[in-house]
């Protein structure tokens, strides 16, 4: 399973421009069975409320549409983030996956929100952690912030995902998800995690870079530095039953002990 990031800059509420930059990817990508891009790619993210009202789409709206034409032409599975407009009007900070076949595999809705930012432009998504078969591998996904706590990745991995995808739009000074916390919950939850990151700035907002794909040992099988760039790595399921082998973390777990984590 080969798994390509794009690290870029944002182009804010550039819906047809962001969909043209993804018809040039693709063809970069060629050979890639998934590519992943940054949380909110196709409008921005730090764009304001007004504005996601204005462009939110449904999950099967215009751009879904067009991104499944793309995924179809270059025999590719495409996950990216964009507002979604529900059928109640409510809009989320979400992330779809189309397959090769240009289907949507995967619809995933931030779960936690992150700051005034966040809580002033969307809803917080439902509890729906859906775990899919792609290539023979399962795959999870979340948004941004929803990594930095740890029971959503590892309830993902009890739930059989080996690989965790995680479109982002992390920002300085937080540079120490990307660099340790990223690899940290790879390792302690045995399974691939690929974070897909924005550069440059939006409005105030410094991106912080360092989009990575994680391995279940902790290493890092590909890693970008603060620039615009697309990286690739080729994961290895020996790699993650070998790791597995020696780290016996999900094995060893006592959930009876830890009732109480789940209580306000």
């Amino acid at each position: 399973m080969q798994i390509a990031l794009y690290q870029c800059p944002p182009q804010p509420l550039d819906v047809a421009g962001n969909l043209q930059r993804l018809q040039r990817l693709t063809v970069e990508a060629r050979g890639a069975d998934v590519l992943v891009l940054p949380e909110m790619f196709l409008t921005g993210y730090n764009i304001g409320a007004e504005a996601v009202g204005t462009l939110a789409e449904a999950r099967d709206g215009a751009s879904a549409q067009r991104i499944a034409a793309l995924a179809r032409a270059a025999n590719m599975a495409i996950v990216y983030g964009y507002p979604e407009r529900d059928e109640d009007g409510r809009i989320y900070n979400a992330v779809q996956l189309i397959d090769a076949h240009g289907q949507s595999l995967c619809n995933y809705r931030k779960t936690h929100l992150y700051g005034d930012l966040d809580h002033s432009m969307f809803s917080a998504g439902p509890d729906h952690f859906p775990v899919v078969e792609l290539g023979g591998w399962k795959f999870g996904l979340l948004i941004c912030y929803d990594v930095e706590f740890p029971e959503n990745t590892r309830r993902l991995a009890l739930s059989g995902a080996e690989v965790i995808l995680v479109p982002t739009a992390n920002m300085v000074p937080f540079d120490f998800v990307a660099d340790v916390t990223i690899r940290a919950r790879a390792f302690e939850n045995q399974c691939f995690v690929a974070y897909a990151n924005y550069c440059g700035h939006e409005g105030d907002i410094q991106y912080c870079g360092q989009s990575s794909i994680a391995a279940p040992d902790g290493s890092r099988l590909a890693r970008a530095g603060l620039d615009e760039t697309l990286i690739v790595a080729t994961l290895d399921r020996s790699l993650m039953q070998t790791s597995r082998a020696s780290n016996r973390y999900l094995l060893d777990r006592r959930p009876a002990l830890y009732t109480d984590l789940s209580r306000d």
